[in-house]
């Protein structure tokens, strides 16, 4: 045991060592990082309340200067709510949302891929041709005309957007497997009458779960981008709650006279997906020196 907790510690120094190393892997992990506290510690910031308006304080300016911040330092919007506290509120269910889609949409394209390229034959056949299928269908239409018939709750969001995106990995997944399960050790399993589901989890599962992870980052972004295309059209999280993309929407009517109730959402979403992107891009070279460069 204390063995392998020091194979864990080493492993986990030597990725922190890579990661420090990589000017925009470690960019990109601060920036997320920041945005995931500032989501999770949101109630105890001493944030303004992000639904309740103030009329009296309708379309403030951003007060950042030199001197310190006003009470809303990145202004208020036509109903005088802040800013600030709207985008830390709304990347809180914009991230959970991304996460729950990214995880579910997982779990499923990993074990498609795991039965598809482990067992072969019709079983292969019939769900490539069903990852196909869906492939051949814009992605942005299937969510659009879902959302639209079951409307825009939380879990139906959840649940188009994982739906868009299980093929990605179960595609990964299954090429994967299929260089996998021809090795020494696959075919020891088999040689001795071990359970096809013990194999498939404990031998080749652990080799796949890279490709996947990478995979997981790189859908992260996408989800989030997708997200607030949704929220934008008035298909995603409903007023009065915030929501990155439908504060984009409602900052429109006012370019010209109040451009932060748009500039300052757009900017989030751009350095939330930046950051992801770059992580990934880390992660991918990380796990495969190959592909560096």
């Amino acid at each position: 045991m204390s063995e392998s907790r020091t194979v864990t510690r080493s492993m986990l120094h030597a990725f922190l060592a890579a990661l420090i190393r990589s000017k925009p892997g470690l960019a990109g992990a601060v920036i997320l990082t920041i945005f995931v506290l500032a989501a999770l510690l949101a109630p105890v910031l001493g944030l303004p309340d992000p639904v309740k308006g103030d009329l009296l304080a309708r379309l403030k300016p951003p007060t950042i200067s030199l001197s310190g911040f006003g009470a809303h330092p990145l202004g208020t919007d036509q109903l005088g709510r802040d800013i600030l506290s709207r985008i830390i509120y709304g990347g809180r269910v914009t991230l959970m949302i991304a996460a729950l889609s990214v995880l579910t949409g997982g779990v499923f394209g990993v074990v498609i891929g795991l039965i598809s390229g482990f067992f072969g034959g019709w079983v292969d056949r019939v769900l490539m041709r069903v990852v196909d299928m869906q492939l051949s269908v814009p992605l942005t239409i299937l969510a659009l005309l879902i959302i639209a018939s079951l409307g825009p709750a939380l879990h139906n969001l959840v649940m188009v957007l994982a739906l868009t995106s299980w093929v990605q990995y179960a595609r990964v997944v299954r090429g994967q497997v299929l260089a996998v399960k021809s090795r020494e050790y696959i075919q020891s399993a088999r040689a001795i009458a071990a359970h096809p589901l013990r194999i498939i989890f404990h031998h080749v599962l652990p080799n796949v779960m890279t490709p996947a992870i990478v995979v997981l980052t790189l859908e992260l972004a996408r989800i989030i981008l997708l997200e607030a295309g949704l929220s934008f059209l008035g298909l995603g999280i409903q007023p009065p709650d915030a929501a990155w993309g439908r504060m984009l929407a409602e900052g429109r009517t006012f370019m010209s006279t109040a451009w932060w109730l748009s500039v300052f959402p757009g900017v989030a979403i751009m350095l939330t997906v930046l950051s992801v992107n770059l992580l990934g891009d880390w992660l991918r070279d990380y796990f495969d020196p190959h592909l560096e460069g």
